[in-house]
Order: structure tokens, then sequence, then C-alpha cells
């Protein structure tokens, strides 16, 4: 398999993305549950140093870490709104990853169909 920066970044960051959905959807899911605390999923500043200083990015891993804003009287952090807008932002992510991912592959075949 051809593995070069490109394709392990776009990789890396679909990995770090549905990482993110699945967080998003254990927030929603536990809105109402006492004293949780909503998970937030961040990999793209390591995944930004890893390229810019020439490091392998197939060793970035996504991180979970719990959130640290204000909790209603149940001790729970969620927010619906935030949640919404960030899955939606993550969907849009994802699918863009994917495009790119298809259209690196497009290229590849396009080469070694001989540009045909």
């Amino acid at each position: 398999m051809l593995e070069d920066v490109t394709s392990s970044v776009v990789r890396v960051a679909l990995k770090g993305l549905a990482q993110r959905q699945r967080v998003i959807a254990d927030n929603i899911a536990n809105i109402e549950t006492p004293r949780f605390l909503a998970g937030r999923v961040q990999f793209e500043d390591a995944l930004r140093t890893a390229v810019e200083t020439g490091t392998s990015p197939r060793e970035v891993a996504p991180e979970v870490a719990r959130s640290l804003e204000p909790t209603r009287e149940n001790g729970n952090n969620v927010n619906l709104d935030h949640e919404t807008l960030s899955h939606m932002d993550t969907t849009l992510r994802y699918q863009t990853m994917l495009k790119a991912l298809d259209s690196k592959y497009g290229m590849l075949r396009s080469v070694i169909r001989g540009g045909a």
C-alpha cells in the first residue's frame, strides 16, 4: 500500500473525526446523567505539529478529555447546542477528508492507467 504524508494525515484526521463523532454521541446520550462531564476530542494540534516537524503523522492519536465547562445543578455540563454544532462541523470535516482521500486515489488510478 502506498503511504505518503498526505495519505497519513488524511487517515489520522478521519480516525480523529470518527472518535469525535462517537464522543459527541456519548455526550448527547448522557445529557441527563447527573455528574456526567462532556468529552472533547483533540488531535488537530498534534497532527499539525507532526507535519511541521517532519515526524510521522501515524504516531498521532486522538485524545479524549473531559470538558471543564461549567455544570448545571446536577453536575452535568453537556450543552445540546454545542454538541449539535460540533456534530455538524465534524460531519462536514469528515466528508471533506473522504473526498480528499478519494481524489488522491483517483489521481493514482489515472496515473496507473496511463492518464487516460
